[in-house]
């Protein structure tokens, strides 16, 4: 029988069924029919495919030096690059940093050694930086900012290294290498930081640089079967045209929220001024559900005793082991996920409580801080239950990552390098509907002006 185009662009990228449904947006029964011959997929949806392909297809090589491509980028407090996957095909990377040497390992790991520049921001000059790039990309940390976190905001140890990253920008523009967009990554606690005067400080240090700026709020849910709202802010330098079409004149609720139009109010005026709205498309319809991600076979991982298993349950309220009750009358297999957290214990103490969710989706993935914040799961099959801890390669795809990424070896680490990280389709979303229509209409404006 012969292959189909589909499937072997398929597997040049190294993506599962369940992972191209993922990354394409489509339901799993249209993968298959598209395997078995059965329908042809439009020519965008092969497209993207093949793109998908040409980014992961030779994963340890690096790319011909002939290759034109249309974008490049700097990708600051990198991670494991994957704001660099997300981007997809049409960008090549100038420059990459972290500070962390296990990180970098990682991004190494995957991509090489020749872009990596492994440092703390507060070391690097604008010699360190080649070329000009078109982007400037900064998933700034977020622990001083996370309504979890320490309160310190922007005058934290860690989230305060916006301040570092943003002189390294200006040092750039007194240089004539300004990126013409810069795009920053962050929780949506940097909205309410403060009182929202560290979103305000952001605000007015983008304007004051000479671009114009929009943020979105965007929740991961939209494109993996994980909880994640994210805060972007898109800067734009303002010696370049922004289309219309990209543009609107007020909010949108789907990706402004409450909390981002109050932050918005709390701007300084010069801020508001070169304040945009930013439009992105409704989000496509998310078919794959948590249950699609779970390894039957995982690495990494073991599964509980019964003696464990009953631990946890005996760790729930009586609202949570309702949950678990339902799940069993079930006429199918459930999936649920468990975050262990600290709650009241009704006599003025505290305890810790084992809680679940039912909703095929996983909960925000965090940093493993202590074993409260590793996400757990429970299959529950009728009157059988099972229980561990989700595996690096789960976290990994509910990432967003594809199959081949090569995960480090040690547990916490590799869950670290995934709830530290930025979700890849999301940043696909923004790169597809925002970055490079804005960065077309730039070389345009260039070219008209050569």
């Amino acid at each position: 029988m012969e292959i189909s185009e589909f499937t072997r662009e398929r597997v040049r990228a190294g993506l599962s069924i369940t992972q191209a449904a993922l990354e394409l947006g489509l339901p799993i029964t249209a993968i298959e029919s598209y395997e078995r011959g059965d329908a042809k997929p439009k020519p965008r949806t092969l497209q993207t495919l093949r793109g998908l392909a040409s980014v992961f297809g030779d994963w340890d090589q690096a790319p011909g030096e002939n290759v034109d491509y249309p974008n490049t980028f700097y990708e600051f407090f990198a991670g494991g690059g994957m704001a660099r996957i997300g981007l997809g095909p049409n960008w090549k990377c100038l420059f990459a940093n972290d500070i962390d040497s296990k990180k970098g390992a990682s991004y190494t790991r995957n991509w090489g050694h020749s872009e990596l520049h492994l440092a703390d921001v507060r070391e690097l000059n604008p010699p360190n930086l080649p070329g000009a790039a078109d982007l400037a990309w900064a998933s700034f940390p977020c622990q001083d900012l996370s309504l979890a976190g320490t309160g310190a905001g922007l005058r934290g140890e860690r989230s305060g290294t916006f301040w570092p990253f943003w002189s390294l920008m200006n040092a750039l523009a007194d240089e004539g290498r300004a990126p013409p967009m810069i795009v920053l990554e962050n929780v949506c606690g940097a909205l309410s930081s403060h009182g929202g005067k560290d979103f305000a400080a952001i605000g007015s240090a983008i304007a004051n640089a000479g671009y114009r700026f929009g943020a979105l709020v965007i929740d991961a849910v939209h494109f993996v079967p994980q909880s994640r709202p994210r805060l972007f802010i898109i800067a734009v330098d303002k010696a370049y045209p922004v289309s219309e079409a990209l543009t609107q004149s007020k909010p949108n609720r789907i990706w402004h929220t409450a909390a981002l139009i109050e932050a918005y109010d709390r701007l300084s005026e010069r801020a508001r001024e070169n304040w945009l709205w930013w439009h992105l498309p409704p989000p496509p319809k998310r078919n794959a559900v948590f249950a699609d991600l779970i390894e039957e076979e995982p690495k990494g991982v073991v599964w509980h005793t019964a003696a464990e298993t009953q631990k946890l349950l005996d760790m729930m309220s009586s609202v949570n082991r309702a949950k678990v009750i339902a799940a069993s009358k079930a006429a199918r297999r459930m999936v649920g996920t468990i975050y262990k957290r600290t709650r009241s214990d009704g006599i003025g103490g505290k305890m810790q409580r084992a809680e679940i969710r039912f909703d095929d989706v996983a909960g925000c993935l965090r940093t493993p801080a202590g074993g409260s914040s590793r996400q757990t799961i429970m299959i529950v099959e009728g009157s059988e239950l099972r229980s561990r801890l989700l595996s690096p390669r789960e976290a990994a795809r509910l990432m967003g990552l594809p199959e081949q990424y090569k995960l480090p070896e040690n547990y916490n680490e590799a869950y670290h390098l995934a709830g530290d990280g930025v979700v890849v389709p999301v940043v696909r979303y923004l790169s597809e509907n925002i970055l490079e229509p804005v960065l077309a209409a730039i070389a345009i404006a260039n070219k008209a002006a050569a």
